[in-house]
């Protein structure tokens, strides 16, 4: 009979990430990275989660979702080698927000107070939530609209969130026709970039037309990102169709044959569609 697999436990998981930053007895990787070493690490772990949700592959998203929150191990460890803080202080401030956040669950401020019966509309709780956000915002020194929406977000992600912040102030179109017209505008303004030959005009121009696609994403409730991510993926299956029907190398080809297997890969995809 084979062993018991030994099941570990979160305890395990902090003493683990102890270990490795043991300044005599552990990973030399490990104890020379800082806060700013691991963010590349952090922001490619969510990617990897968004997509194994995407792909579908739950079989690897508890292994993804395991990697990214190493990361967060990791951050509080070094947290507490500074005396910062260390991740139960990251549990406790998290929860407190989090029951701060949803009165409408803990009317009286509390995590473990009996169930009431709180019907609150969705919007109504949006609108509250909201609300909350904005007063912690402030209590941050925060007083701008925009003020704490992070720089280093992916592009399309920052773009959505600003238009959000914005749109909840009640800037916004009233119908997914205004911010289509927008995107005809910022295209004609493409082109006439283009017409001048200013490389730096046709940068900024580009740059609005890609705020304005990102603009009909969010107000039809789709995440710019993830439909990017979308797209990607398949133009990625169908250049590997392409090389598939091919018997040459791509690169070998013209732009008429490119062309040819690029709508004989569609054909087939549809076909596998359908």
């Amino acid at each position: 009979m084979a062993p018991m697999t030994e099941t570990y436990t979160l305890a395990d998981l902090l003493y683990l990430m102890q270990r490795l930053r043991d300044p005599v007895d552990g990973c030399s990787w490990d104890q020379q990275q800082d806060y700013a070493d691991i963010v590349p690490s952090t922001l490619e772990e969510a990617y990897e989660v968004a997509d194994a949700i995407e792909r579908g592959d739950f079989d690897h998203l508890p292994e993804e979702l395991g990697d990214l929150l190493f990361q967060v191990i990791f951050y509080s460890q070094l947290g507490a080698e500074e005396q910062r803080f260390d991740f139960h202080s990251i549990i406790h401030t998290l929860v407190t927000k989090l029951v701060r956040r949803h009165p409408h669950v803990f009317p009286n401020g509390q995590l473990r107070e009996r169930f009431g019966e709180q019907a609150v509309q969705t919007e109504a709780t949006k609108q509250r939530w909201e609300a909350i956000k904005q007063a912690e915002r402030e209590q941050k020194g925060s007083r701008g609209l925009l003020d704490d929406i992070p720089l280093n977000l992916p592009a399309l992600s920052r773009a959505n969130k600003l238009q959000k912040r914005a749109a909840s102030a009640g800037f916004d179109w009233t119908e997914v026709q205004g911010p289509i017209a927008k995107v005809r505008e910022e295209l004609a303004e493409v082109e006439e970039a283009l017409a001048t030959g200013d490389s730096d005009a046709v940068e900024e121009e580009l740059g609005d037309l890609l705020f304005a696609v990102v603009n009909i994403s969010r107000y039809l409730k789709q995440d710019a990102e993830r439909s990017l991510r979308r797209a990607n993926r398949k133009f990625e299956s169908r250049i590997g169709q392409m090389e598939q029907l091919s018997h040459k190398a791509l690169q070998e080809l013209d732009i008429e044959a490119l062309e040819d297997l690029w709508d004989a890969a569609k054909k087939l995809e549809r076909k596998d569609q359908s």
